[in-house]
């Protein structure tokens, strides 16, 4: 059951009749058995694939996507394929708490940094071909072991009659499938029922999602609400709401906690929030990669351009984890080789619309700060900037801009000492935790050693990917996705809490990705063991829109026989 809440209405009877409904979801929803539950999710998860088009094609509209555009692609990976991953090895989970046994039971632990690791990605064959060459661990916080980290794997469904009250969860407005997966977060990890306010550039969805997410509907554990920010502030306000999840802007989340203008300023002197109800959050923030110096082919510089170009450009730069500042060697060789390389990448990006709201004036204002900034590509708002500095005032390291905008910073030094310098100005200088990216020569990596390894401990970030993209780990269902620990709501940054885990992982730290440096066949050619091509998420890919159809569908409805499809569109990228 949805609300529609227009602005111009008063929504209250709305939203009051959704937490009534949801106050009786609650006593059904706890008597609910772990197996059952598992149920739910495989029906949801079937209804995803059955409704996948349709939630593509409200996606594309939104975005403004031409249907028949290779963009496509990005809508079915990082919408129904998300969510179908997610609610799958949520299942998994809650199959493996109903048989009495932890999540990561049969799970590959390690150490790295001084913490104990659990291995999330490959957790299947299917995962060790799709994504060939691709791992990720998931950090634990220093001083829990394997056998704490087992036992309390399962977070609130240890106890599954024992329900949390209800849960409100704001909707991002970029990514299609964040919404309904912090849904199944807040429903599985803290036992709550879940009120879910949409963003209201994403109301077209409302249909596709009332269809996909009906047998929890029916049970009474979702209501979705739609509307302007007044409904928010009734939800998040209300008496009977007990917990506050949001993804959107540092500022939105402040507006929420502390209010706006002169009054939000006292409360935050007095330290008196108007929200006296916990709230977790994901904010996003400024992004670095950081090159490390190498020696590189033409090849290597070429298609390490186009996934700097796709860490920023994927979605029109409208992602929480877009990278909005390269960090590179002012000492390295080919430093000029690759930044030519950077803009031919970002000129022959496919074009597409500034659809997100205050997009414009987001890239106008960089504009203003930067009056030097290149202009690429066929649409004018791609801007890349080179000549930043590493203080303390410069915009672009300290402003979010949600939008087409890529830096350029160069540090000096050779790969230990650029290696040091970056860390430190990627852990003092930026603003946000979300993630980072490093991209690195397997030779560097083999040189630098331990130093490699310590650079990536040091490295305060909620996801560090090593020649990989961070959005890997947002689309790896058991990893953990949300910033470093250690934000307050008096500074927030890219907030607190994290999100995904379906292994329901306790005292977690960080997620660690890493990926192939080449291409296959490339990759093979230099003895790196990894049979993935082309990524279907890059920019550049030219089969990304079946390619992410067919792995949607294989999320959906996981079968062998759909596999050979999958390579063969991929293969063409």
């Amino acid at each position: 059951m949805s609300v529609d809440t227009p602005h111009d209405t008063d929504h209250r009877p709305a939203t009051e009749a959704a937490l009534t409904d949801l106050s009786a979801g609650e006593e059904a929803w706890s008597r609910t058995s772990l197996s059952a539950r598992a149920d739910l999710l495989d029906r949801v998860r079937a209804l995803t694939g059955t409704h996948a088009a349709a939630w593509v094609d409200a996606a594309s509209s939104i975005k403004q996507l031409d249907p028949d555009s290779v963009l496509t692609g990005e809508e079915w990976i990082s919408g129904p394929y998300a969510f179908a991953t997610g609610l799958g090895a949520a299942a998994q989970t809650l199959r493996a708490l109903a048989a009495g046994r932890s999540p990561i039971a049969r799970a590959t632990f390690g150490t790295a940094g001084g913490r104990t690791t659990v291995r999330v990605l490959p957790s299947s064959s299917y995962d060790s071909l799709l994504l060939s060459g691709f791992t990720a661990d998931v950090w634990f916080q220093p001083g829990v072991d394997r056998a704490r980290a087992e036992a309390d794997a399962g977070l609130a469904q240890l106890d599954p009659a024992r329900t949390g009250g209800i849960g409100v969860v704001i909707g991002a407005g970029n990514i299609t499938s964040i919404a309904p997966l912090d849904v199944i977060y807040e429903l599985l990890a803290h036992n709550r029922v879940v009120a879910l306010k949409l963003n209201p550039l994403t109301d077209p969805l409302l249909p596709v999602l009332e269809r996909v997410l009906e047998p929890l509907i029916s049970l009474g554990a979702i209501r979705i609400l739609t509307g302007g920010a007044d409904v928010g502030e009734h939800l998040v306000q209300h008496d009977a709401v007990a917990h506050v999840h949001m993804t959107g802007s540092a500022a939105t989340h402040d507006a929420i906690v502390w209010g706006t203008g002169a009054q939000a300023q006292q409360r935050r002197a007095s330290g008196e929030p108007r929200l006296t109800k916990p709230i977790t959050s994901e904010l996003g923030g400024v992004s670095p990669t950081i090159v490390v110096p190498g020696r590189w082919s033409a090849a290597d510089l070429r298609f390490q351009a186009e996934h700097v170009a796709t860490q920023r450009l994927h979605n029109g730069g409208y992602n929480c984890v877009a990278a909005q500042a390269v960090i590179i060697s002012s000492d390295w060789e080919q430093k000029d080789e690759f930044l030519d390389a950077l803009r031919d990448a970002f000129r022959s990006a496919p074009a597409r619309v500034g659809y997100y709201p205050g997009s414009d004036a987001r890239v106008a204002a960089a504009r203003d700060a930067y009056p030097r900034s290149e202009r690429l590509g066929t649409a004018a708002e791609r801007l890349l900037v080179t000549g930043l500095s590493a203080d303390d005032t410069e915009t672009l390291l300290r402003t979010e801009y949600f939008a087409p905008v890529l830096g350029v910073l160069e540090l000096p030094g050779s790969e230990d000492e650029f290696l040091t310098a970056a860390t430190d100005v990627a852990n003092n200088r930026f603003v946000g935790t979300l993630g980072i990216n490093v991209i690195a020569h397997p030779r560097s990596i083999a040189r630098l050693g331990d130093d490699f390894e310590t650079m990536i401990a040091d490295l305060r970030y909620g996801t560090v990917a090593v020649n990989a993209w961070t959005a890997v780990g947002f689309l790896t269902a058991a990893a953990t996705w949300g910033a470093f620990p250690g934000h307050t709501i008096d500074d927030i940054q890219s907030g607190t809490g994290v999100v995904h885990n379906a292994f329901l992982l306790a005292d977690v730290e960080r997620t660690v990705v890493r990926g192939p440096f080449r291409p296959a066949p490339r990759a093979i050619l230099h003895g790196e063991w990894s049979l993935s091509p082309k990524p279907p998420w890059f920019v550049t890919n030219r089969t990304a829109a079946t390619t992410g159809r067919l792995l949607a569908e294989f999320a959906a409805h996981p079968r062998p026989t759909r596999l050979p499809a999958i390579f063969a569109f991929a293969l063409r990228g």
